[in-house]
């Protein structure tokens, strides 16, 4: 359909994808139907993370979050199992040297995925800080390719909006993703909800 012609019946607007979008698209799309999708959910407790963050504003003085100690988790995760800290490409899967995670962030233009490279020898001080300078960074249209290529896993991050659980697609050519829901407090047996007593 030419840009001058008539919407359909029925249809209110019709938009085109602008490059981003569609280079999105194109390969999520891609990833979808090339790698095997095998999603695991695990509600696990939060407590101790949260007193990990707690801990580590207090003794560095950076506005630390769970989604930082969580990233210095994954770092630690990724050395234990080596094989998950990799892209499949040609048929070919390299382990990474590095690992060079990215975080998903939305944009008003789509999704970004800024990539902390050797997130393995960082503190979470320092990861706290560059994740929200990346964050910044793509949010403000001021990075290159540079900034959102490279990784070797991505963690995406959709409990801020509420999300219990979700099947995230796997960034090409990295062979995992990690996608992490909201946490919330919940009543566990053998535990009184009755602050009084």
């Amino acid at each position: 359909m030419s840009d001058d012609a008539e919407p359909a019946p029925g249809v209110r607007e019709e938009r085109r994808l602008s490059p981003m979008r569609r280079t999105i698209a194109e390969r999520l799309g891609e990833s979808y139907r090339n790698a095997v999708h095998v999603t695991l959910t695990r509600r696990v407790g939060a407590g101790a993370l949260v007193a990990a963050a707690e801990r580590a504003t207090e003794a560095s003085g950076v506005d630390v979050s769970i989604a930082d100690v969580l990233l210095c988790a994954v770092a630690e995760a990724l050395e234990a199992h080596p094989a998950f800290n990799a892209t499949f490409e040609d048929g070919v899967h390299r382990l990474r040297e590095t690992r060079d995670v990215a975080v998903a962030v939305s944009v008003e233009a789509g999704l970004l995925t800024p990539v902390i490279r050797d997130l393995g020898a960082m503190t979470v001080a320092e990861v706290a800080g560059e994740r929200r300078r990346l964050t910044d960074l793509v949010r403000a249209g001021d990075h290159s390719m540079a900034d959102i290529q490279g990784s070797s896993f991505t963690v995406s991050n959709l409990g801020p909006l509420g999300v219990d659980a979700f099947t995230p697609i796997i960034n090409p050519p990295e062979v995992a993703i990690l996608g992490v829901g909201r946490t919330r407090e919940r009543a566990r047996r053998g535990e009184s909800t009755d602050r009084r007593r």
